[in-house]
């Protein structure tokens, strides 16, 4: 891949610029819905929401990077008004071209990693780090952290063209918290089937001698320990994966109890990074 760092650090239509290259801009409906549905979920966003919302402040809510369609980001903004019904969301993009009148409640605009000056409490940059060099992740992370209200936290990842295989990272102003890997039962054959969507900070880590390779190891391990259960259908057999996979690796059990339509992993980010 070509070297970008050079457009991290562009000036362009504005004193600081857009920061970014334009990408692909591939996107399609409910691509992104199982990044969505956790988001929503999580305690830490729910309760961020309803203190801003409180605080008498409408919530802002970002989308970095939403493509050569509009699609993905209202579908985005259905999803957050379930928490803000009153959440102001804006749809960023690098390529002038792209950026759209407003519709269905949401605006658009041009910018990148630098949130065209605003402050969110909630970003989302899916897709988009993929097409970047891997040197450059932290880069476009912390221009992207200081733009976060206290409290609010940031959704980076990946996924496949249909988005029955995802995988992201939640970062807030303190760094990465968590990584969490969501696929379709039926898609794969075992769950380090996921890593080639890892997220551009992990992707080339999926070796021996690397946390996060470790991890997928001991998903695959606990797979196969729950093989038994094959016969009941892949989600009742993760579902028993995930308490092997927490006896071995002693890892905090994030990822919910309940029933989930997807199969489903929420590690620490300590858990996957070689950062120690």
């Amino acid at each position: 891949m070509a070297d970008h760092a050079h457009n991290l650090r562009a000036r362009s239509w504005t004193t600081d610029g857009p920061v970014g290259v334009p990408t692909r801009g591939t996107t399609g409906h409910n691509r992104l819905r199982k990044s969505d549905r956790w988001l929503v979920a999580q305690h830490r966003v729910q309760t961020h929401m309803r203190d801003v919302q409180l605080s008498g402040r409408r919530p802002v809510a970002i989308d970095v990077g939403y493509g050569a369609s509009h699609t993905t980001t209202v579908e985005w903004a259905r999803f957050l008004r379930v928490l803000a019904p009153d959440v102001e969301v804006t749809g960023l993009e690098i390529e002038p071209s792209r950026v759209l009148p407003p519709r269905d409640g949401v605006n658009f605009a041009l910018g990148g990693f630098e949130l065209a000056g605003m402050r969110a409490d909630v970003v989302r940059a899916f897709n988009v780090l993929r097409q970047y060099d891997v040197d450059q992740v932290r880069d476009a992370w912390e221009r992207m952290q200081t733009g976060l209200h206290d409290g609010g936290v940031i959704i980076e990842g990946t996924c496949c063209e249909v988005g029955r295989r995802a995988a992201w990272v939640l970062l807030d102003k303190h760094g990465p918290q968590t990584l969490t890997m969501s696929w379709h039962p039926g898609d794969v054959e075992k769950p380090s089937d996921i890593a080639e969507r890892l997220p551009k900070a992990l992707i080339h880590h999926n070796s021996p001698g690397h946390a996060v390779y470790d991890v997928l190891q001991e998903m695959d391990a606990a797979w196969n320990q729950a093989a038994p259960l094959a016969v009941f259908g892949p989600r009742v057999r993760w579902r028993e994966a995930l308490n092997h996979f927490h006896q071995a690796t002693q890892l905090p059990r994030l990822t919910p109890r309940r029933r989930l339509s997807d199969n489903t992993l929420t590690v620490p980010w300590s858990a996957v990074s070689d950062d120690h």
